[in-house]
């Protein structure tokens, strides 16, 4: 996986050192386990923390994460980010969830008017959050892009849920039965799709499978396994801006400073002012998250100014040398 130049507009000629840094998809193991996502079907049972803690441990890692919890009776997937690559999980909040929903109406409808109020529930809802949540219990909206049921046997009917994230599904159901009249009970629940992810894209893992991997690992020296588990971290960050940076602007941007146009090799063809940007090293590696503060136009036309402000840094200083000195201002 590399950052694909080709498709962007190149303003400025340089070249990678390859002393420095790492291409994805060629990290020393260590490094991927530092920079990695693993998408991991969570089992019924155990809470997401409780999953992320015997992740760490299977892997002799001493820090990880997850994007978005699921409780501990739901199944499906749960990314988790390994070492620094959770400082990029916040990304797959911004995109869709999917989920499947096995409930009972608690007396016979009609389909048709069970349609009818799914309709209602369709585009923005207001939502509070059940009792039992780890937010506030303020009302909140939230977006239900998609609600389907898929099949039904009496009064229990499998509902598929497209919406946006911290949509409570429990609630969700529970809501629907009170506008039927008749009252709902969510009883099991699967989350199919996170953000880019789905469930159908052959990369979701069980626990099992990552044992297998660090033991095969630790016997054979083989990598092969453990690869096609953890992921690089930059998977998760497809179809957002870009801009890509020289070498010698990295460890600067890694120590503070903001994104400058001399630093600037490419970019993105349609840049908006407000874009969520990824700012990457030519090998493709992500340094660091940030907000346009200029267009792709605005950059290309100008030869100073600050074209993104980073919100975010992923990287760790030092993975790149210094190019800069500390008696001048990093721009």
């Amino acid at each position: 996986m590399t950052l694909k130049l080709d498709t962007l507009d190149i303003i400025n000629d340089d070249v990678t050192n390859n002393k420095y840094g790492h291409y994805p998809d060629n990290r020393p193991l260590e490094v991927l386990l530092d920079y990695g996502i693993i998408l991991l079907d969570k089992p019924s049972g155990p809470t997401s923390h409780e999953v992320v803690a015997w992740t760490k441990r299977i892997l002799g890692i001493s820090k990880a994460g997850h994007s978005g919890t699921l409780d501990p009776g739901t199944t499906g997937m749960l990314p988790i980010g390994l070492g620094d690559a959770t400082k990029a999980l916040s990304i797959l909040l911004l995109g869709p969830k999917e989920y499947y929903a096995i409930a009972r109406i608690h007396q016979e409808k009609d389909l048709d008017q069970i349609d009818k109020v799914l309709k209602e529930f369709t585009g923005e809802i207001y939502q509070r959050p059940p009792q039992r949540s780890s937010v506030k219990r303020s009302t909140r909206v939230r977006t239900i892009y998609e609600i389907q049921i898929m099949e039904r046997i009496e009064k229990i009917i499998l509902l598929r849920v497209l919406c946006e994230a911290g949509t409570y599904i429990r609630k969700l159901v529970y809501d629907i039965g009170e506008v039927l009249g008749t009252g709902a009970t969510m009883f099991e629940l699967r989350r199919t799709r996170v953000s880019i992810f789905s469930e159908s894209s052959d990369n979701l893992i069980r626990l099992h499978d990552l044992v297998d991997a660090i033991e095969t690992y630790k016997e054979t020296k083989d990598e092969e396994k453990i690869r096609s588990i953890v992921k690089p971290i930059e998977i998760a960050l497809e179809g957002i801006s870009c801009v890509a940076v020289k070498d010698s602007a990295v460890d600067a941007l890694c120590h503070g400073a903001q994104v400058a146009i001399p630093g600037i090799v490419a970019t993105d063809k349609d840049m908006k002012k407000g874009n969520l940007v990824g700012i990457y090293s030519l090998k493709g590696e992500i340094i660091a998250l940030g907000e346009a503060s200029m267009t792709s136009d605005e950059i290309k036309g100008n030869d100073k100014g600050i074209a993104v402000n980073i919100k975010r840094l992923i990287m760790k200083p030092n993975t790149y040398p210094r190019g800069w000195k500390t008696s001048k201002k990093l721009e």
